[in-house]
C-alpha cells in the first residue's frame, strides 16, 4: 500500500542537481526514516561541545607558564590580551568564547534560517560541519601563536555561525518525518547537543592529558584531533540527511482535524517573512526566553551555589563555607562536580522526556507544567536549603533542569504546530534569538543579585534566597505569554498559490513516489543499515553517559 499523497504536479529530481542540492536528499522508496534521528544526533553530539568549552578554561589560562599562569599586569587590559604574546589569557576572558557561541548561534541561525529552508540539510550540515571544525583548527592557530583574536574569530564567531546552522538543519526535516511524534523527533535530536559536553568534554581531558608535556598544556593538539573527528562525524551526519517526497505522510496516519480534535495544530503553513509581525510568535518568544533565562541562570552558578549554601554539611562537618580548611573545600568542590554531572543528565534526558510526553499533552500545557511546577520548585529552594535537606534541594534543581532541556526540545514542534512545516526550521532559527537573549539576561541576574546581596552583608548560605524569587516572577510573565497564545489567524499563512511557489523555490519537485509501507516510512531498508546508524551514536553517547555517571557518583559517596 502507498504511503505517499501523489502531486501532480511533481517531477523527478533534476539530473544537474549537485551533491549538496536537496533534490539529492529527497528520499526513494524503502527509505527508513527512522535513519534520520541517527543523522540529526551525528551533528549535534560534536556541536554540543559548546556546552563543555570550560573544559579548556584553566590549561589554557596557564598555556604559556605551564604550571603556573604568567599573570598580565595591570596595564594589560581586555584588547591588549587579544594580541599579547608575554602573558597568559585570564579565564573571564577566555569566557567570552562561550558567550559569542550562543550570541552568533542566534544570529545565525535566524539570518540563514531562509536559506536553509531551501538549500536542505545535507548543505546546512556541511557548512556546519566546515565552520564548526574549522573555527577548532584556527583556534589551535590562535593557541599555537598565542593570539586570543584568532580564538575569537574562530571558535567564537566562525564557530558559532556552525552552531546556529547544524542546531537548526534537523528541525524542519525531522518534524516533517514525523508529523505523529513531533515532539519526540526533536527531542531525539535537541538531546544530542545537551549531550554532546557529556562526550567532548571527557574526551578533551584525557586528550589533553595524553598531548601534555614540559613545554605545552595539550590543548591545541586537542583542538586539532576533536575538529577531525568531528568533522567525519558531522559529514556522514550531513550526508545522512533524507527529505521525505511531497506530500508524504506514515501510512495509516491521518493529519488532525483542527476543528474537532486540536485547535492549536494547523494544517496550513505560515512563510518566515511573516513571523516578525505575529503575536504568536513573539509570545512563543518569551515563553522560551523565560524558561532558558530561569533554567541557565541556575545553571550557570549550580556548583558554587550548593558549595555556599551546605558548606561543610555536604561533608559531615557542622562548618559553613568560609570555615573550612583548603582539604575540605577541595572534597566539597569534587561533590559539587558531581552535583553539576547529575544536572546535565537530567537536561538531556528532560530533552527527551518532555518532549515527547509533549505529542500526548500538546505543547501549551506541557509548556504551562513548566511554569507552574518550576515556579513552585524554585520557590521551595530558599526553604530546603535553610532547613538543610540537601536531597529536596537536589531533587528540585534536578527537576528544573529537566524542564529547561525539555523546553528547548518541545519549541520545534510548538512553532510547527502554530506556523504549520513547510519553513519550521526558519521560523525556529528567528526563534533562537530568545536564546542569545536568555544567555545573557539569566547568568546577569544571578550573577550580579549575588554579588548585591553579598555587598549588604547578607551570609553567602543565603544569598540566593531573592534570586529565587525573581526567577518565580520570571517563570509567572512566561506562563501569562503561553496562556495567551490562540491559533494564527487566517490571513498570515500562505495561500494555496504561495505554499506552492515556495515548494519550487524550494526544490521540493520530487515524484509522488511508494515509500514503502507500515509506521516506519518503508520496511525495505536493511534492519542492520538502522542498527549500524543508531549504534554510530549510541555507542559515543553511552560511553559518555558512563563517564558522567563516575562524576555523579562523587555525589553520593
Amino acid at each position: 500500500m502507498s504511503t505517499t499523497t501523489a502531486d501532480s504536479t511533481a517531477s523527478a529530481p533534476a539530473p544537474a542537481a549537485g551533491l549538496l542540492d536537496k533534490e539529492r536528499t529527497i528520499a526513494g522508496p524503502g527509505f527508513n526514516r527512522w535513519l534520520v534521528p541517527p543523522a540529526a544526533l551525528a551533528i549535534h553530539l560534536c556541536i554540543g561541545m559548546a556546552y563543555g568549552f570550560s573544559v579548556f578554561w584553566l590549561p589554557l589560562s596557564r598555556a604559556l607558564g605551564i604550571k603556573e599562569a604568567i599573570k598580565c599586569g595591570p596595564e594589560v587590559g581586555f584588547f591588549a590580551e587579544l594580541f599579547t604574546t608575554t602573558c597568559d589569557w585570564k579565564v573571564s576572558t577566555l569566557g567570552w568564547m562561550y558567550t559569542l557561541f550562543f550570541v552568533f548561534l542566534g544570529c545565525s541561525a535566524a539570518l540563514w534560517g531562509g536559506w536553509l529552508e531551501r538549500a536542505g540539510p545535507r548543505k546546512a550540515g556541511v557548512v556546519s560541519a566546515l565552520c564548526w571544525c574549522g573555527g577548532m583548527l584556527i583556534s589551535a592557530l590562535g593557541i599555537h601563536l598565542h593570539q586570543f583574536w584568532l580564538m575569537i574569530l574562530g571558535s567564537g564567531i566562525i564557530g558559532g555561525i556552525g552552531l546556529g546552522l547544524g542546531y537548526i538543519s534537523p528541525v524542519s526535516t525531522l518534524i516533517k518525518w514525523f508529523p505523529d511524534r513531533r515532539g519526540m523527533a526533536t527531542g531525539m535530536a535537541i538531546m544530542g547537543f545537551g549531550g554532546g559536553a557529556m562526550i567532548g568534554s571527557p574526551l578533551a581531558a584525557e586528550l589533553m592529558k595524553n598531548f601534555a608535556s614540559p613545554t605545552g598544556v595539550g590543548v591545541m593538539q586537542t583542538f586539532i584531533v576533536m575538529a577531525v573527528v568531528y568533522f567525519v562525524f558531522m559529514l556522514g551526519g550531513a550526508f545522512g540527511y533524507r527529505v521525505p517526497p511531497s506530500g508524504w505522510k506514515p501510512a495509516g496516519w491521518t493529519p488532525p482535524v483542527a476543528q474537532t480534535s486540536n485547535a492549536m495544530i494547523t494544517q496550513r503553513h505560515v512563510h518566515v517573512k511573516k513571523v516578525w509581525g505575529i503575536p504568536q510568535f513573539w509570545l512563543v518568544w518569551l515563553v522560551l526566553c523565560m524558561n532558558v533565562s530561569a533554567g541557565i541562570g541556575v545553571i550557570g552558578m549550580a556548583s558554587p551555589m550548593l558549595q555556599e549554601v551546605f558548606g561543610g554539611s555536604l561533608i559531615g562537618v557542622a562548618k559553613k563555607i568560609g570555615e573550612l580548611d583548603t582539604a575540605q573545600k577541595a572534597a566539597i568542590a569534587g561533590i559539587a562536580a558531581g552535583f553539576t554531572a547529575l544536572l546535565s543528565l537530567f537536561n538531556i534526558g528532560g530533552r527527551f522526556f518532555w518532549a515527547s510526553i509533549s505529542d500526548k499533552l500538546g505543547r501549551k500545557l506541557t509548556y504551562t507544567i513548566f511554569f507552574v511546577l518550576g515556579g513552585v520548585l524554585y520557590a521551595s529552594l530558599p526553604g530546603s536549603a535553610g532547613a538543610g535537606s540537601t536531597l529536596l534541594f537536589v531533587g528540585a534543581v534536578c527537576i528544573i533542569l529537566s524542564m529547561y532541556g525539555g523546553g528547548f526540545a518541545t519549541v520545534p514542534a510548538y512553532l510547527a504546530d502554530l506556523f504549520g512545516t513547510q519553513m519550521v526550521g526558519a521560523i525556529h532559527g528567528r526563534l533562537l534569538t530568545a536564546w542569545a537573549t536568555a544567555g545573557i539576561l539569566g547568568p546577569v541576574i544571578v550573577n550580579y543579585m549575588r554579588d548585591y546581596q553579598l555587598g549588604l552583608g547578607i551570609p553567602r548560605e543565603q544569598v540566593y534566597n531573592q534570586t529565587m524569587y525573581i526567577l518565580v516572577g520570571m517563570l509567572v510573565i512566561g506562563l501569562i505569554a503561553n496562556l495567551s497564545i490562540r491559533p494564527v489567524a487566517d490571513k498570515h499563512f500562505m495561500s494555496d498559490e504561495e505554499l506552492a511557489e515556495e515548494k519550487r523555490l524550494a526544490h521540493d519537485r520530487a515524484a509522488a513516489a511508494d515509500v514503502g509501507s507500515g509506521p516506519g516510512a518503508g520496511g525495505t531498508t536493511p534492519t542492520f543499515v538502522v542498527a549500524l546508524a543508531w549504534a554510530a551514536v549510541g555507542i559515543p553517547l553511552a560511553w559518555g553517559v558512563y563517564k558522567t555517571l563516575l562524576t555523579v557518583g562523587k555525589f553520593f559517596a
